[in-house]
């Protein structure tokens, strides 16, 4: 974990700020001065594997290559680095309290419930952090959080399952410091596996000044210094050379440049997930990288394989899609007749992938040259196109992926009707009793608009096997289909037909026979 060379720059604490430290089975001491509030004492760790888990407030990743970060851009440089878009209403606000329920259960806000910063509608009980899954399924480990934003303490966000806790007061300019100050001894000192670190300093500036301004990028310097100091107390540890450790950074929204956030636009939708670690690539910058991502990783990092009953949204960031729209992602072009989308956003194509192919032949004429027929997008590229008509909903794609709509395609004078067919490769069934379409989609339904899934065995006339006629806000679906006898290959369709209407997307398709 090269540090070598991070600045160190600190801010004094102020007297007079509150935490209250608690550890598993104890109750609550008393508020104390967070200037002289010594450090929990842990169990002693089992694990030579270990995760620390760096939660920055409000950090807009673009921000980042502004400011000088040297432990951040080290951290990028030796580990993967992957960006993306947050949801927006009416899935949920890009406040921080779905953002970290996001992080930390690593599930979706249509899973955990948690809409905005009132909490109401938490559905821990189902899919609790990643601290409380440790705590559940790996009850020796050693788990620690330290947070400045108390909600995540009394709403049951990120500390449940830790066993030691620190919990100040917002005053982040103060407890961030001290947050510092309390796990640095903890990583010097004693043995923890796995850690929680919140910082908050970076969304309060950008609240106050936004994240255009000077000082937001000063707090980002800050911040990032204290995430020095912790890496190198991890390589200070007497067992460093026998430990295997992951450090994951993450946040849970943007800003506006002005400042503030809970909307819709692109900055306030911002998000990373930045790790460091055993079996992850250094320098690699994955465009299928997800805010669910983070717990899955923890787990991973761990040995622990999640049971698919805890329903979780993410993967590893180390693991790949197979997802063929992803090969497009080299070829992908700007902006031809859309006026919404910055000229440098480079995030459409027509052209599908080997083996895909794209029927139009009943397709009308005219109309937005981006959308004409099956396109294949990125989610910046898209929601761009058209801010609050739910585009910004498509979570469960990832990198590119196959979208159909007939309402932007009709934003510019055409005749005729939407009526275009995404085909998929054929595949081998021989032998096979059945075969299994899986794929996730976004659909929204207006008028006489038509979603078609059709199947079509050794070339022959394409049969229904399912239509959509309501909403389907990002949800995976599974298709079971008999095969019949003789039957050596099948490919799949879908077929969008509309007049300015709504849309479909599709991604992560696969077909399996069994």
């Amino acid at each position: 974990m090269p540090l070598t060379g991070i600045s160190r720059r600190t801010v004094l604490a102020a007297a007079g700020a509150t935490a209250a430290v608690a550890a598993t089975g104890l109750a609550t001491a008393p508020a104390a001065s967070a200037a002289t509030t010594a450090a929990p004492t842990l169990p002693n760790g089992t694990s030579k594997d270990k995760v620390l888990v760096v939660g920055m407030d409000g950090l807009r990743y673009d921000r980042i290559d502004a400011a000088q970060a040297p432990a951040l851009k080290s951290l990028m440089a030796n580990g993967t680095y992957g960006r993306s878009l947050l949801y927006a209403n009416p899935m949920a606000a890009t406040s921080s309290g779905p953002g970290w329920s996001t992080i930390s259960t690593g599930v979706w806000p249509d899973k955990h419930g948690v809409k905005d910063n009132t909490f109401t509608g938490k559905n821990y009980g189902q899919y609790p952090g990643f601290l409380a899954r440790l705590n559940q399924v790996r009850p020796g480990l050693s788990l620690f959080a330290a947070v400045d934003w108390p909600e995540l303490d009394t709403h049951g966000t990120v500390t449940p399952g830790a066993d030691a806790k620190v919990v100040y007061n917002n005053d982040y300019a103060v407890n961030d410091k001290v947050i510092t100050d309390i796990t640095e001894d903890v990583l010097r000192n004693q043995n923890p596996d796995v850690l929680f670190v919140y910082f908050g300093e970076t969304d309060e500036i950008g609240h106050n000044y936004g994240a255009a301004h000077a000082k937001y990028l000063e707090a980002i310097d800050v911040q990032d210094a204290y995430l020095g100091r912790l890496l190198a107390a991890i390589e200070a540890r007497p067992s460093y050379a026998t430990e295997r450790w992951t450090v994951i950074v993450a946040t849970d929204h943007g800003h506006t440049d002005a400042g503030g956030h809970g909307g819709s636009s692109i900055e306030e939708r911002r998000t990373f997930v930045l790790a460091q670690g055993p079996g992850i690539a250094a320098g690699a910058r994955p465009i299928d990288t997800r805010l669910v991502d983070v717990a899955a990783t923890v787990f991973r990092q761990l040995g622990i394989a999640p049971d698919p009953f805890w329903g979780l949204d993410g993967k590893p960031v180390q693991e790949r899609s197979a997802d063929p729209f992803d090969t497009l992602y080299g070829s992908l072009t700007g902006r031809v007749d859309e006026t919404g989308i910055p000229a440098g956003v480079l995030g459409f194509t027509r052209t599908a992938p080997g083996g895909w192919s794209v029927i139009n032949n009943a397709m009308g004429t005219g109309g937005v040259t981006e959308w004409r027929g099956w396109s294949f997008a990125t989610d910046e590229f898209w929601s761009r196109s058209q801010r609050d008509q739910s585009r910004e909903l498509n979570v469960r794609a990832r990198g590119v992926f196959a979208v159909a709509d007939s309402d932007e395609w009709a934003d510019k004078t055409f005749s005729g009707t939407y009526d275009s067919t995404l085909v998929t490769p054929a595949h081998d069934v021989s032998g096979a009793s059945s075969v299994t379409l899986g794929f996730t989609t976004l659909y929204r339904q207006e008028g006489s608009q038509t979603a078609q899934v059709l199947a079509s065995f050794n070339g022959g006339t394409p049969t229904v096997v399912k239509s959509y006629t309501a909403d389907v806000l990002s949800k995976p679906q599974s298709l079971t289909v008999p095969v019949p006898a003789g039957a050596s290959t099948v490919s799949f369709r879908f077929r969008h037909t509309g007049s300015n209407n709504w849309y479909w997307t599709i991604d992560g398709v696969k077909i399996t026979a069994s």
